[in-house]
């Protein structure tokens, strides 16, 4: 392994790395006290609450196809953390930042559940990977703002719902510098096929209420495969029930139950009760027998279909709760 001399030398003083990143955060600091980056924030602020973007008038400048406050506002943005590298070249950026072999994400500004973000995808990567065999409507609304390179892929849009998933209908569309993209991701879904080059976007989203659920489908059927919480909250909630239902924490089967009849997102509130049927079956089957029998429940429908079959295959369970029907 080659290891430059600068890199060897931190091992006995980390002095420099410690003075490029007092330098890179002080530069953040600064761009993020000037004026025009405080209105910014304001207005995402804003917008997070659920003002239209109409109203906001520097939100709604980055994202008007062909205008290109985009692009000097993220070539300002560039030039500030550019300066400090040339300066200190062993300084790390401070804003949040992802990188896989396909997509480089840079977090510009958050403000409560809204994102603004620069995104980069590689082509070349891209063209590695197999078709996409599937669609995730993911619960919030995304504006994208093409800065660089061209792209070509479908938006692929819910049409209806079938038993056992939704009707999918796609259109063709090609992105180029200028072009702008709305959707919201409960409805609509973007997929690239092709990239020329690299596809750099600046990015608006904001997440929906937290009771909405990710959802994927395949593109052949329209068949859901997956669905996952729409929440942090949520997914925490959910692996905190399943570790309990791993450890046999039968005390906890009271505090599953009274969360699985609470108000709340369906996938959390089935998942817990799942988990109260696996470690105490006569607190987790009364429960199922109340939510069956609430027809104001979303759940009651499913609860009802699970009570009947657990009947069928287990006779004795109905001493514990009788049959809803």
């Amino acid at each position: 392994m080659l290891i430059r001399p600068e890199l060897a030398a931190l091992r006995s003083d980390d002095a420099p790395q410690r003075r490029a990143q007092a330098a890179m955060g002080a530069a953040l600091e600064h761009w993020q006290g000037s004026a025009p980056v405080v209105s910014l924030a304001d207005e995402l602020g804003r917008w997070d609450t659920g003002a239209a973007i109409d109203g906001l008038p520097l939100l709604a400048a980055l994202f008007t196809a062909g205008d290109d406050t985009a692009q000097h506002f993220c070539a300002e943005v560039m030039a500030v953390f550019l300066r400090e590298l040339q300066r200190e070249p062993l300084g790390q950026t401070p804003l949040r930042h992802y990188l896989d072999d396909t997509v480089a994400s840079l977090t510009l500004l958050r403000r409560g559940m809204t994102v603004l973000s620069l995104q980069m995808i590689d082509g070349t990567a891209l063209s590695r990977l197999p078709p996409a065999e599937t669609a995730r409507f993911v619960p919030c609304e995304t504006w994208d703002h093409i800065l660089a390179g061209t792209a070509q892929g479908d938006r692929v849009r819910i049409a209806g719902t079938v038993p056992e998933g939704v009707c999918l209908a796609r259109a063709a569309v090609m992105l180029g510098p200028g072009d702008v993209q709305h959707r919201l991701g409960c409805e609509a879904a973007l997929c690239l096929s092709k990239v020329d080059g690299a596809l750099v976007t600046l990015r608006l989203q904001r997440r929906a209420g937290c009771n909405d659920v990710t959802r994927e489908y395949a593109l052949s059927d329209g068949s859901l495969l997956h669905q996952a919480a729409g929440s942090p909250r949520d997914s925490r909630l959910e692996l905190t029930a399943a570790l309990l239902g791993r450890m046999g924490r039968r005390d906890a089967s009271p505090l599953l139950g009274a969360m699985a009849e609470e108000q709340g997102a369906s996938g959390l509130r089935w998942q817990v009760l799942r988990e109260c049927l696996a470690l105490d079956t006569a607190q987790g089957f009364s429960t199922l027998a109340r939510i069956a029998v609430n027809a104001a429940d979303p759940l009651a429908a499913s609860a009802g279909a699970l009570h009947a079959q657990l009947i069928e295959t287990y006779p004795q369970l109905n001493g514990i709760a009788p049959c809803p029907a």
